[in-house]
């Protein structure tokens, strides 16, 4: 069992940065991939980005490359997400998820409760 807890969500206006911090629990983090997605009011969750445990492989949405970056510390097993250029359009709750492998759909087995991020124009 894995639990996952966001963090670093807040307000920020159009073009500033925020960094997510997901921390999870138990010894077997560094052997989960681990993913970031989003939900935007009356929107779907959509896929962010998504790294594997070993770092080799990241992936990310084609509306988030450039601008933000995917990365893990497996000695403090937490997975962060830097956003920097944010858009209004990155206004959402943001999740982080643990799996088997890293993807971009939504096959991650554990997920967090997520943190809110606002973007003002």
């Amino acid at each position: 069992q894995v639990q996952l807890v966001e963090s670093g969500g807040g307000l920020v206006q159009s073009g500033g940065s925020l960094r997510l911090s997901c921390v999870a629990s138990g010894r077997t983090f560094s052997s989960y991939a681990m993913g970031w997605f989003r939900q935007a009011p009356g929107k779907e969750r959509e896929f962010v980005a998504a790294i594997s445990w070993d770092v080799v492989i990241t992936y990310y949405a084609d509306s988030v490359k450039g601008r933000f970056t995917i990365t893990r510390d497996n000695a403090k097993n937490t997975v962060y997400l830097q956003m920097n250029n944010l858009k209004p359009e990155d206004t959402a709750i943001y999740y982080c998820a643990a799996g088997r492998r890293p993807t971009t759909n939504d096959e991650y087995n554990y997920w967090g409760q997520g943190t809110q991020v606002t973007v003002s124009s």
